[in-house]
């Protein structure tokens, strides 16, 4: 991959998914970068969902045949080639030129799922017509309902026929460096000027972003938000709109609406996962947030192992959180999980170097995976469980 000649102010080429990392944080402004890579209060949780998933040791086995490795499953009733799907994340478009489309495209050529945000600059039909395969989508439960009607009408129509249901942001959390550069909180005079400056040194993403990238809205809430732009008018409307109010009920009634599958994501207990199945959801996905939302509660991978014992006969088990390579995810697959769900892995490689980044992302996770499978003696994705893992027993 030339990313060198793609962009010579490189000294390296990615070598990892975490690479990438480094690559969107020089080409992006820091308030889009910290937007990204932050989490909530401490961002302990943040730092769980990476440090948990080190702690977990992998077991070598010799003298095996593995010439022959899998790496494709079902997922929802869909065949995948890799165990992963892209996580719905909003303004993603702000981080690339049509940034969603581009990860949507690179998603279809590597075989995996593209989950569209409901807070994505793309809008749903635009990402679906740059597919074959529709994407999945996303969804929240807002105060006034007929919104959340509309956006599943929407997504039905464009095509899409899994819907990604968030049930773990009724209030959004504290997230402190969102607040320092103005984001969502107070915005001082200070502030506004720092923000321009930032923006102003980024020239690059002024030119391919800004500019080119037009429209900046968040395509899916045109009907409610004709005139939002990024970021003041969203968070002024977020306050407004996100329903603390939500319960169950609710998820009774997207089951009755929806015809397609159905995810829950944002669990990280077992009873809830039982109570999701039991209102009619078809998968679960454990998740926190990213470590965006409530901080000092466990990371994802520490939970996933009660609730895949709890609901993994009855549903599909998605993950997210700290996944950022194949060793993750074939840990995260011993454990319960059918596939994994990839945020910021594949936002800062789009961020980094745009449609070409998260193809590579792709071939990267796809080497780590077979040689990780080669290593532990096992050939089928399918066949993977905790016999292959040293566990931290403070996990």
């Amino acid at each position: 991959m030339h990313l060198r000649r793609a962009d010579r102010s490189l000294d390296f080429a990615p070598a990892s998914v975490s690479d990438y990392r480094e690559l969107a944080r020089r080409k992006l402004p820091r308030q889009l970068f910290d937007y990204i890579d932050g989490g909530a209060f401490g961002e302990v949780t943040l730092r769980a969902n990476r440090e948990d998933l080190s702690r977990i040791q992998l077991r070598q086995r010799v003298l095996r045949d593995v010439s022959h490795r899998n790496l494709s499953t079902s997922v929802l009733g869909q065949e995948i080639a890799l165990p992963v799907i892209l996580a719905p994340v909003g303004f993603a478009g702000m981080f690339s030129r049509r940034g969603e489309v581009s990860a949507a495209r690179s998603a279809e050529r590597a075989g995996v799922p593209f989950c569209e945000s409901t807070l994505s600059i793309c809008d749903v039909q635009e990402v679906n017509n740059a597919l074959t395969t529709p994407a999945w989508f996303q969804l929240y439960v807002m105060k006034d309902r007929s919104y959340a009607d509309a956006l599943m009408e929407r997504a039905w129509a464009a095509g899409c026929r899994t819907l990604v249901l968030t049930v773990d942001l009724p209030v959004v959390g504290q997230r402190y460096r969102d607040v320092r550069n103005g984001i969502s909180g107070e915005t001082t005079r200070s502030i506004r000027l720092r923000r321009g400056i930032d923006i102003a040194r980024h020239p690059r993403w002024v030119r391919d972003v800004a500019l080119k990238g037009k429209p900046l809205t968040f395509g899916n809430l045109q009907s409610v938000l004709p005139l939002a732009k990024v970021p003041a008018d969203f968070q002024r409307w977020i306050a407004s709109q996100f329903d603390p109010s939500v319960t169950w009920d609710d998820l009774e009634w997207i089951r009755e609406k929806w015809k397609g599958t159905l995810a829950v994501k944002g669990v990280l207990d077992a009873d809830d996962a039982r109570q999701a199945v039991a209102r009619g959801a078809d998968a679960v996905v454990v998740s926190n947030h990213g470590g965006r939302q409530l901080d000092d509660v466990p990371s994802s991978i520490r939970v996933l192992p009660e609730i895949a014992a709890a609901v993994g006969d009855q549903c599909d088990v998605l993950m997210d959180g700290g996944i950022r390579s194949g060793l993750d995810v074939i840990k995260a697959l011993s454990l319960g999980a059918k596939a994994c769900l990839l945020g910021r892995a594949w936002v800062y490689a789009v961020a980094g170097a745009g449609e070409q980044g998260v193809d590579h992302m792709f071939q990267i996770l796809r080497t780590e995976m077979l040689v990780t499978l080669g290593l532990t003696g096992v050939t089928d994705v399918n066949d993977l469980d905790a016999t292959i893992l040293y566990r931290d027993e403070s996990l």
